[in-house]
């Protein structure tokens, strides 16, 4: 869509094929997949490129990431998109259930609840997003996270539950 506003703006953005990092994933731990991803040998999922956010931490139960709003971010409201806020935890949450999991075991989630409880500006600038297990079991595991600026203002919260489950031998990852 070309208007020739001089308002208008353009926004570009790059990734690599999913399919090559999916094609690791069946044979990697949770902390060797965020391993990869933090030293480069993993491709950053195609969701990062799109909404800026890139991994800065990974350990047993406990992921962070960063991000970077812009314009093309905004609702008709003049913030943030609270989608944006809603995705960034949502994928801290899957991420923190995922470092707890053995090689050849996968999830999904169950349900999300976010709590939105300031609004979300360029003026706010970096922001982090931290997700960690409340509680594991066979079957499920119990998440929260937290988004915040970089000064430490807490922007949302969230809580997850994901259902966990062994992947089939041969089966397609995407």
């Amino acid at each position: 869509m070309s208007t020739n506003n001089p308002a208008e703006r353009l926004e570009t953005f790059t990734w690599i094929d999913p399919a090559i990092a999916l094609e690791q994933l069946p044979r990697l731990s949770g902390l060797d997949y965020f391993s990869g991803l933090r030293d480069g040998s993993i491709a950053p999922p195609p969701i990062a490129s799109l909404m800026n956010f890139d991994l800065v931490d990974a350990r047993y139960g406990h992921v962070e990431f960063q991000c970077w709003p812009g314009e093309a971010h905004y609702n008709p409201l003049g913030m943030v998109h609270g989608g944006l806020a809603c995705t960034l935890l949502d994928t801290v949450l899957g991420c923190a259930a995922h470092s707890t999991l053995e090689v050849g075991i996968g999830y999904t989630s169950i349900d999300l609840a976010v709590k939105y409880l300031r609004p979300i500006t360029l003026n706010k600038g970096e922001l982090r997003a931290e997700g960690s297990v409340v509680k594991s079991g066979p079957r499920v595991i119990f998440t929260e996270g937290r988004l915040s600026t970089a000064s430490g203002e807490l922007l949302a919260t969230a809580t997850s539950t994901l259902l966990i489950f062994r992947r089939q031998p041969g089966a397609r990852t995407t």
